[in-house]
């Protein structure tokens, strides 16, 4: 597969991500290599990785907690900290392995330690490859709000190796496949349909549906760089999905949803409210509605839980001067921004859900 340029950075795929990670470090005048990773990642992907790597440099690791609840500014202290004692320096660079929370953490990290070293990011799941690797958005969540505090920074590069897939848990990558699904409802129905039958997708098929993926959000991205327009669109099913994922996220009673769960969710909620105020066709939003819960399932969300999520819409990134705003769809491929919602309609959003 083709390497992809995105605004500064350059994403790489499979057998190219080490020839072009060698020889970028070759090229440099890096000091010292540090490598952050998780419990995880550090088990299952830091070998394979390693056996890569062609460098004298030092080598040091870093490994932090895994899982969403760790996305946190103590976590970037205890990584900032531990980067001072083993000595770095504005020379070094900072490898990024693993998820999304890894990506996004990591990146922050990076582009604030000594006012920005630099780095790589190694995506590993489905989810970061098709969503984080692209865009330079870094950052945490406050508390159980989700990605509040960041800047946008993009990496030296991105390797994405799909060989580390092998190591995902089945509800990890339809996380990943639910961002896929995201991308062909705001982009067109050619790329939508492609999803129809999974059971018919190959590995190879898989591949190329995740370079493709990558080109798509590549182009929103460079239009808008910094989300004033068009890369909105990326957000569908997101202001809801956000909030659900955060409401999940921080109730005891609740079990915690990966980010693509909550997502799929916010997709549907999202498709019918696009019926009832943009004229999306009833008929698409039934389809949406059948092959979401068809590979996902359905998630159970009481009346005494709407309140709660609805609350929480005001923290949404895409808010401003008051206002909450929704990205809907007037078709398949053509999403409107800055839509507002009456709270009766998100209601009946969820009665939808939930029928």
């Amino acid at each position: 597969m083709d390497s992809i340029t995105a605004n500064d950075s350059v994403i790489h795929f499979n057998n190219k991500c080490y020839t072009a990670l060698n020889k970028h470090i070759e090229e440099s005048n890096f000091s010292k290599i540090f490598i952050l990773v998780d419990e995880n990642t550090h088990q299952y992907c830091l070998p394979h990785f390693l056996d890569r790597l062609e460098t004298n440099l030092i080598i040091e690791i870093i490994e932090i907690e895994s899982g969403e609840i760790n996305k946190t500014i103590d976590t970037c202290v205890g990584v900032w900290n531990t980067l001072s004692e083993l000595d770095a320096d504005r020379k070094s660079l900072m490898i990024n392995i693993g998820g999304g929370v890894i990506t996004d953490l990591g990146g922050f990290v990076a582009c604030t330690f000594k006012r920005g070293i630099a780095y790589i990011n190694v995506p590993t799941s489905l989810l970061s490859m098709v969503d984080a690797s692209v865009g330079g958005k870094t950052g945490v969540d406050l508390g159980h709000l989700k990605n509040q505090i960041g800047v946008i920074s993009n990496p030296n590069l991105v390797l994405i190796d799909t060989k580390y897939l092998d190591t995902l848990p089945q509800n990890q990558m339809r996380s990943g496949l639910a961002e896929m699904l995201k991308h062909g409802l705001i982009t067109g129905e050619n790329y939508w349909n492609k999803f129809q039958d999974l059971s018919k997708l190959s590995l190879d098929d898989l591949d190329t549906l995740i370079h493709e993926s990558v080109l798509i959000k590549k182009h929103v991205v460079e239009e808008d760089p910094y989300e004033n327009g068009l890369r909105k669109t990326l957000n569908f099913g997101h202001t809801l999905g956000h909030a659900i994922e955060s409401y999940f996220l921080s109730n005891d009673n609740k079990t915690t949803l990966l980010h693509g769960e909550a997502i799929v969710i916010g997709m549907i909620l999202a498709s019918y409210i696009s019926t009832e105020l943009t004229g999306f066709p009833k008929s698409k939003r039934d389809e949406i509605k059948d092959l979401l819960i068809g590979y996902y399932g359905k998630v159970k969300i009481e009346e005494n839980d709407l309140q709660p999520i609805i609350d929480l819409l005001k923290y949404d990134k895409k808010n401003n001067h008051g206002n909450i705003n929704f990205v809907l769809l007037e078709s398949i491929g053509k999403p409107k921004i800055d839509c507002l919602v009456e709270n009766d309609i998100i209601i009946e959003a969820f009665e939808f859900y939930a029928s």
